[in-house]
């Protein structure tokens, strides 16, 4: 069984896709978040580290949504426009993953949506 999840609280989708979609009742897979403000569709803030906050208070907003957290996520992908951003972003990520943190993958991307500089996808189990 397979079930759209959407909230007001995280950006709309700006294609052809949803903003999660669980799987059986107990898995979630999340489209990718931008440091995208939910209201105006706006980036917000100018840095790396600006941005994956917002992206992930975003992919916050999608768990939820979802009935599950951060300390449900089992996998982060994060995609980021310059590498040298990675100590930044690690920073910033580090405040909304309990541990023991998920996985992770972080990969330097030639070019993101709105160019961004980094976004970030998630699969988390649902209690």
């Amino acid at each position: 069984m397979k079930k759209q999840i959407t909230t007001s609280d995280a950006p709309a989708a700006i294609g052809p896709y949803s903003q999660a979609i669980m799987v059986s009742g107990n898995m979630l897979f999340t489209a990718g978040q931008l440091g995208m403000d939910p209201i105006t569709g706006g980036m917000v803030g100018t840095t790396a580290a600006d941005q994956v906050r917002q992206a992930l208070t975003n992919l916050m907003a999608i768990l939820k949504a979802a009935g599950t957290g951060p300390e449900h996520v089992v996998k982060n992908t994060v995609f980021m426009a310059n590498m040298d951003d990675f100590a930044s972003v690690n920073q910033v990520y580090g405040e909304f993953f309990p541990d023991p943190p998920p996985a992770r993958s972080a990969v330097e991307v030639a070019r993101l949506p709105k160019d961004a500089l980094v976004e970030v996808e998630c699969i988390a189990l649902i209690p």
